[in-house]
């Protein structure tokens, strides 16, 4: 073979050499990135609520009578003291001795409730003086950094607590007194000679009809129920948790509520978690244990005043909370077998168990890392990244440590 001829066949068997070696040669991997950003990171249990009337009460027909009708409506405002019902008393031709005793016992009842409920009115208010000073007391000493801040809250907690008792005190309080001028007045209309006069039934708080039980003209009975009234101004959110989640809902845990037909969500803190579980079966089939937790709204009255009784809302109790976190999307994480622990970090003082891809110089690098939780969308990086490096999302099966890789649209 001439010289020529030689040099020919070298000058194409090169670029068919260079082709079959390109065209056999590993391609890098395409893989999507994410940079690793910092913020507020956020655990919650994610739940259907229905809120509910802190305290519902029923109206009865305090005597035997024929009942008017009642002109209320449900949705009507009603104060306390407000005459809901009209009853006409029945009474037969003669009252027997024992029916006038009964009555005289009934009065002597209504009396101890109301000095019962005078007394536990003074006690809560014992109660609440000594929160309002033990809150005040934890206040200085936080400000000095003498206690930590979980102590200043728990007397926050416990001051909010004492104060709405004593709400509810106060409440029953003027529910015995009115039960007390319902038994005098029965036993009034009882007494000989007395006449039939109208007797009227009020209403034991300010509020709102709920029902009305008892509508037409009509005899009832002592103690038919009447009319359901309600105040909607102390309303709450009962949440059916399955029982391993409400271990973490602790009362005190910060609630944001929402889907509830609002502008914006509203804030709501858990107030305690019921100590009996029941069984409730899902749409599927399965029976689940379920608890109750009762939820109170913190946002200012105004935001929700157009709830009512048994409106569905959608609640999120945060479990976990961290300002400033290192976060990667819950994608780029994946479980890091035993062997894995690699360099980089102390695995003898607390081993990490998973680990992500990160991008340097055009390779995948295996990192392990330690997580401190995730959500659905986001992953909590105690350590093993720093802040903007690039992490593979829904790394293939073919990526591996050291392997090429190109990012997608670049």
């Amino acid at each position: 073979m001439s010289r020529r001829s030689w040099i020919a066949a070298v000058a194409a068997a090169v670029p068919l050499g260079l082709a079959l070696l390109w065209a056999f040669m590993p391609q890098p991997v395409a893989v999507e990135v994410a940079a690793v950003t910092q913020g507020r990171f956020e655990t919650t249990i994610d739940e259907d609520g229905k809120t509910r009337l802190a305290d519902r009460y029923v109206v009865a027909a305090a005597l035997a009578g024929r009942l008017a009708r009642i002109g209320l409506r449900e949705g009507d405002p009603v104060e306390a003291g407000m005459t809901v019902a009209t009853l006409t008393p029945v009474l037969p031709a003669l009252q027997d001795e024992r029916a006038r005793r009964e009555l005289r016992a009934r009065v002597e009842a209504a009396e101890d409730n109301v000095a019962r409920a005078a007394a536990r009115v003074q006690r809560v208010q014992v109660a609440l003086a000594q929160a309002r000073t033990e809150q005040r007391r934890s206040e200085e000493l936080s400000q000095q950094g003498f206690i930590a801040p979980t102590k200043l809250d728990a007397d926050r907690l416990a001051t909010e607590a004492a104060q709405r008792e004593l709400d509810t005190a106060a409440a029953e309080q003027r529910i015995a007194g009115h039960d007390l001028e319902q038994a005098r007045a029965a036993l009034g209309a009882a007494q000989p000679g007395a006449a039939a006069r109208p007797f009227e039934v009020r209403s034991p708080i300010g509020g709102r009809v709920m029902r009305v039980l008892q509508q037409s003209e009509t005899v009832v009975a002592l103690g038919t129920p009447l009319i359901e009234l309600g105040d909607t101004q102390r309303l709450e959110i009962v949440a059916e948790l399955l029982t391993a989640d409400a271990l973490a809902a602790a009362p005190g845990r910060r609630v944001r509520i929402e889907s509830w037909g609002g502008p914006a969500a509203l804030e709501g803190r858990v107030r305690a978690v019921e100590p009996a579980a029941f069984t409730k079966v899902s749409a599927l089939g399965v029976e689940e244990q379920r608890v109750r937790v009762l939820i109170d709204f913190t946002s200012p009255r105004v935001q929700w005043q157009a709830l009512g009784d048994g409106f569905r809302v959608g609640v999120r109790i945060v479990t976990v909370a961290q300002e400033e976190a290192l976060q990667v999307p819950v994608s780029a994480v994946f479980p890091l077998p035993a062997d894995g622990v690699g360099p980089g970090l102390d695995a003898a003082a607390d081993p990490p168990t998973h680990a992500v891809f990160v991008v340097e110089g055009g390779l995948a690098r295996q990192v392990p890392v330690r997580l401190g939780g995730r959500n659905g969308s986001a992953a909590w990086i105690r350590s093993g990244l720093a802040l903007g490096t690039s992490v593979i999302v829904y790394p293939p099966a073919t990526v591996r440590d050291g392997v090429r890789v190109r990012v997608r649209g670049s």
